[in-house]
């Protein structure tokens, strides 16, 4: 039995009884986690929200070392990894994050939302939290991978 969704939060009231427009960011990636955050955010906000919907997507740093060494069968930090390589993987995330993108905004032009579209590259985690607070959201969404409470547990103190 499937756990319900969350009921949209309530935004504070402006003058007049009118909802107050929220900035909202989704995090979006290729699990259908993610579609559906988007779709729950689309179909429970849509009122509420301040344009554009922020999408952010966060692309992973290319593995140099790594690379090399599946590439050439050496060990680590061995062999130089060619050039040509690392611009074709890099290409083929852009492409990748084009077309998720392009998807997504598909999905929210079909609810007759504004986008604006983020990307970013380093460690989700953190990425999605500093997009978050650089651009001021009210509302950041996150699509839940199903993990346990002790994996999907994020360190939110600073130093």
């Amino acid at each position: 039995m499937a756990a319900a969704a969350p009921p949209p939060p309530q935004p504070q009231q402006e003058g007049r009884g009118e909802p107050r427009r929220q900035k909202v960011m989704v995090a979006v990636d290729e699990s259908e986690c993610s579609r559906y955050a988007l779709g729950w955010a689309l179909r429970n906000l849509g009122s509420t929200l301040a344009p554009p919907l922020l999408l952010l997507t966060v692309q992973p740093l290319v593995p140099v070392g790594y690379v090399s060494a599946a590439a050439f069968g050496a060990p680590l930090g061995t062999v130089p990894v060619a050039p040509d390589l690392i611009k074709s993987m890099q290409e083929q995330q852009r492409q990748l994050t084009q077309a998720l993108l392009d998807k997504a905004k598909a999905i929210c032009a079909d609810h007759g939302v504004a986008v604006e579209t983020i990307v970013e590259v380093g460690d989700p985690k953190e990425v999605i939290c500093e997009a978050a607070e650089k651009k001021n959201v009210d509302l950041l969404i996150l699509g839940s991978h199903s993990r346990g409470p002790i994996q999907s547990a994020v360190s939110w103190e600073r130093q």
